[in-house]
């Protein structure tokens, strides 16, 4: 990068140009997110044109980190290898975390589409009504499980009126089959559910819409309540933060 790398940059300097508090940046360093930087004998730190780079990718791939697992691994060891200088090992880390979040992403997808298959009926399981603990095993599921989803209004089971034992056809069956299938691709309950009630109240709309769209009244915390959309930003976060680091790569 030639001379400009030699250029001074103070913290003021440096959180204005990623739009956050000095301390921030302060603290970025003392997390090693940023390489030390060097003091003026008055104890001013002199930044870089590579903290101001380092900065910009912390921010992007750290916007991948709460997912946990493997994401979040791939996000901190991008960010502590950028501020150790080890550029190439760092760009593969990013390029993980970008697949890392792609897979995700897929998947999502995937079960989002699968959505309007079974609201037309094409996707029926077994007919003969099951109890929980055989509903359970079909689903791979546990009995807590089944028993919290209805708790959280997300299926009514009928009841034999013989003994009050619960019956699973293929109604409910398919409908716990989506219900499995969008929790586990990372759709929050809340989500899950103001599809559900959409659907049951004779919507004919795209259901990945739904699943994705809050309601006007609906608070909104989590971010899978809106997990499509926050997928494909995590996405843009993700392939940020790659070309960031490809960029000192290819000097």
């Amino acid at each position: 990068m030639g001379n400009s790398t030699r250029a001074v940059l103070r913290t003021s300097d440096l959180a204005r140009a990623v739009g956050v508090h000095p301390n921030t940046v302060r603290l970025y360093e003392a997390w090693g997110f940023i390489a030390p930087a060097p003091r003026t004998p008055k104890g001013y730190r002199q930044f870089t044109p590579i903290h101001l780079l380092q900065m910009r990718l912390a921010r992007a791939a750290l916007r991948c980190a709460w997912m946990g697992g493997e994401t979040r691994r791939a996000a901190l060891e991008t960010v502590y290898r950028s501020a150790a200088s080890q550029w190439e090992a760092a760009r593969e880390q990013a390029r993980s975390l970008l697949a890392l979040v792609r897979a995700e992403r897929a998947q999502a997808e995937a079960a989002a589409a699968h959505l309007k298959s079974w609201a037309r009926g094409e996707d029926p399981l077994p007919s003969d009504p099951l109890h929980i603990g055989q509903a359970a095993q079909l689903l791979n599921v546990s009995v807590d499980a089944l028993r919290n989803w209805e708790r959280n209004h997300l299926l009514r089971v009928p009841r034999d009126p013989r003994n009050g034992y619960r019956l699973y056809g293929s109604a409910e069956l398919g409908r716990l089959r989506v219900i499995r299938m969008l929790l586990r691709s990372g759709y929050s309950t809340m989500a899950v559910l103001r599809m559900l009630l959409q659907l049951d109240q004779g919507y004919q709309g795209d259901l990945r819409q739904a699943l994705d769209t809050p309601r006007p009244d609906e608070d909104v915390n989590y971010a899978s309540d809106r997990w499509l959309t926050t997928l494909g930003d995590m996405e843009q976060h993700a392939d940020q933060a790659l070309d960031l680091v490809s960029t000192q790569t290819l000097h």
